[in-house]
């Protein structure tokens, strides 16, 4: 008898449905020689440190650090696990052979593992392993199936994350809360979380202790066209002042004039991490809020495999695009001029050496029928940035004019789009159109020409780092502090990143749990509490992004078989022994008071409401064009012949009201409430 054990009740239905198990029994499906259960996600976790020894049950400075032996394994200890894992070892204990249909990634097959461990499993182990949940992927990755020992190195790295967290997060959290916290307060450390918080509070440091330089430029306007002195920055208001009055009532005269063509690709596919960024950039959305709608979308069919650190496609996908492109019926009229010729194989898209075992995310081809709210919303980001990936590139024209007016240099320039290639599908974003100083256009000038124009100086002053937004913070992490916008570079530097794109949502929203954080609108902040934290540990090695993000690629190198995971662990071992010394040795009686903010305002006296402020009123809406679309978000609503539409329909939102729904005849007003209601009740 076959078994297959699936990481989720839902995709243990879709599978049993698939493979014949058409029985539905308590705890598994049953079919013709074969049987498919679950887990709940991790039914199994590392020992704590009381089930090693009695020693380790309170908390005591002589007991550190802590290092077992063995690192074992035990059941959680919740009943409908406990129950749920004796199904799993009855079926096991009888089955000829086993297939873990676990997750395709690091953490789905360190959750299997266990399981498999724990349950005693003696048969031969099989490996499903598929980056979507259609039926067709389903299907053809049961007919390659893979041995279990295929992926021993990719178990190795899981196992060698999770001890490591143990070693470093149990040892260093009990060290730093008897050594710092009065109280028995829990000073809560971990491996990534550490240097996260560091990254967090450098930045805050840099940002209060920055001290404004005023600094002043020199621009005139010629034929009403700014021009920059060359010179750049002016220091002090003298020079500045002495270089205005050097060329006032002498003409600007026009040195050079060059123009050249340039083009711009589409941007990349979306990895988890580029996706969690610009969900935060467009809508504010939290990382764990983008994590957990496209994992929705993934179990839904309607997207790839989520949790990937790839922006590119395996070459073996190349065939299966037009066919995906077809089936996105809504998005039709974009995506026809893309089949009407032959989809270039690019090496921006199609790179095996960039993927590893999950290429980016895109969709499926199964219609996104059942999607509402914030789940249409996201699709609709992953439809336009696939499609527009096999549209041309977007030509443009440059235009550099270099002029001076006595001896003072100046320049100007302007970018022209003479074929928007991709821009027709995707409309750049806010804060890019924001960022543009090319845009605009300029006349046709003549090298030679000369006339009066208008010289100025404008005051400014240097201006702070910006405070991190869980999009910056996510970039951060990636690049272990590092500031890439290069897509090249971000590339070679995700190697050495802290933490895995599936878990830094988890590492920020922790933080915030351990009131080491606060958000102030899409701004990310340090507590005092947090600042405090970072400023009492002196290792290096507990905070530093650069070298976690070493840690990091030793990981990589494990999953890869390029290190041993003894080696990882041996050396986390030493670590953590010196650093237990070190803190030991530490005279300076540094205290450190974990402030609870909930806890302040439960005990606070409520305010009455008089008292309360009252919130700004939302201006009323009086027209169509003020009503966001409630499915892409990025358009406004049209009215049609039988339906209420998008004014993005033309770039593939796919949004229908129809007027059985909401009527023709309603007020803008009150077709803005009804929307509201029904779409937030949809996704409940």
């Amino acid at each position: 008898m076959r078994v297959c054990i699936t990481e989720k009740p839902s995709v243990a239905r879709d599978i049993a449905a698939l493979i014949g198990a058409t029985a539905k029994r308590d705890g598994y499906y049953e079919g013709k020689d074969v049987c498919v259960t679950w887990t709940y996600g991790h039914l199994c976790t590392l020992k704590e440190p009381a089930d090693y020894t009695d020693r380790w049950k309170r908390w005591s400075l002589g007991a550190l650090p802590m290092i077992p032996d063995k690192f074992g394994i035990k059941l959680i200890d919740q009943e409908s696990i406990k129950r749920q894992f004796a199904v799993i070892k009855q079926l096991v204990s009888t089955a000829d052979e086993v297939v873990n249909c676990g997750d395709a990634g690091q953490e789905g097959e360190l959750i299997q593992r266990w399981v498999m461990q724990k349950a005693g499993v003696k048969c031969p182990v099989y490996r499903l392993w598929i980056s979507s949940l259609t039926d067709e992927a389903i299907r053809e990755g049961f007919k390659e199936l893979k041995p279990e020992k295929d992926f021993d190195n990719l178990y190795y790295a899981g196992l060698s994350r999770a001890v490591g967290d143990w070693i470093l997060g149990l040892n260093a959290t009990r060290l730093y809360s008897l050594k710092y916290s009065p109280g028995g307060g829990v000073l809560s450390i971990g491996r990534v979380q550490t240097p996260t918080l560091a990254l967090i509070v450098r930045r805050h440091k840099e940002i209060t202790e920055f001290v404004p330089e005023d600094y002043w430029e020199l621009k005139t306007v010629y034929r009403n066209t700014v021009f920059n002195a060359t010179e750049g920055k002016f220091k002090t208001e003298e020079a500045a002042a002495a270089a205005l009055a050097a060329i006032t009532g002498l003409p600007l005269e026009i040195k050079d004039v060059k123009q050249k063509s340039g083009k711009e690709a589409p941007p990349r596919l979306f990895d988890l991490t580029s996706l969690q960024v610009e969900c935060n950039k467009r809508w504010g959305w939290t990382a764990d809020d983008t994590l957990k709608l496209i994992q929705s979308l993934y179990e839904k069919k309607v997207t790839t495999y989520p949790r990937v650190d790839t922006t590119y496609l395996s070459e073996d996908i190349y065939p299966k695009i037009p066919d995906i492109l077809k089936r996105m019926t809504p998005y039709a009229n974009i995506t026809a001029p893309v089949l009407a010729t032959k989809i270039p194989k690019t090496k921006k898209v199609f790179d095996n050496a960039k993927v590893t075992d999950h290429h980016a995310i895109i969709p499926t081809g199964e219609a996104p029928t059942t999607l509402q709210g914030d789940e249409r919303k996201l699709y609709h980001l992953i439809a336009l940035r696939f499609i527009a990936a096999f549209y041309p590139d977007c030509l443009f024209d440059t235009t550099a004019v270099e002029a001076v007016a006595g001896t003072v240099g100046f320049k100007a320039s302007g970018k022209v789009i003479t074929s928007p290639g991709w821009r027709t599908v995707l409309a750049p974003a806010q804060d890019d159109a924001k960022n543009s100083d090319e845009e605009a256009t300029l006349p046709v000038f003549t090298v030679g020409e000369s006339g009066p124009h208008e010289p100025s100086l404008q005051k400014k002053a240097t201006q702070p780092p910006k405070p991190y937004t869980e999009g910056s913070l996510l970039r951060a992490m990636e690049s272990a502090g590092k500031l890439v916008d290069d897509e090249t570079l971000r590339e070679a530097m995700k190697e050495n990143g802290i933490g895995r794109p599936s878990t830094r949502a988890a590492i920020i929203e922790t933080l915030f749990k351990r009131h080491y954080l606060r958000r102030e609108r899409k701004n990310i902040l340090p507590t005092q509490a947090g600042i405090d934290l970072i400023g009492i540990i002196n290792e290096n090695l507990l905070k530093s992004a650069e070298l976690t993000g070493i840690w990091e690629n030793k990981l990589r190198r494990i999953e890869r078989g390029d290190f041993k995971a003894s080696e990882f662990i041996d050396e986390l071992k030493k670590m953590i022994a010196g650093i237990v010394v070190n803190v030991l040795s530490d005279n300076s009686y540094a205290r450190i008071e974990v402030s609870r903010e909930d806890d302040k305002a439960k005990a606070a006296p409520k305010k009455k409401a008089s008292e309360a402020p009252r919130k700004p009123r939302k201006p009323a809406v009086k027209s169509l064009d003020m009503i966001e679309c409630p499915a892409c978000g990025a358009g406004h609503i049209l009215k049609g012949k039988t339906a209420y539409g998008c004014s993005r329909f033309k770039e593939g939102c796919v949004l229908r009201l129809n007027f059985d729904t909401y009527s023709p005849d309603i007020t803008p007003a009150a077709l803005a409430k009804l929307i509201k209601k029904n779409f937030k009740k949809s996704e409940k």
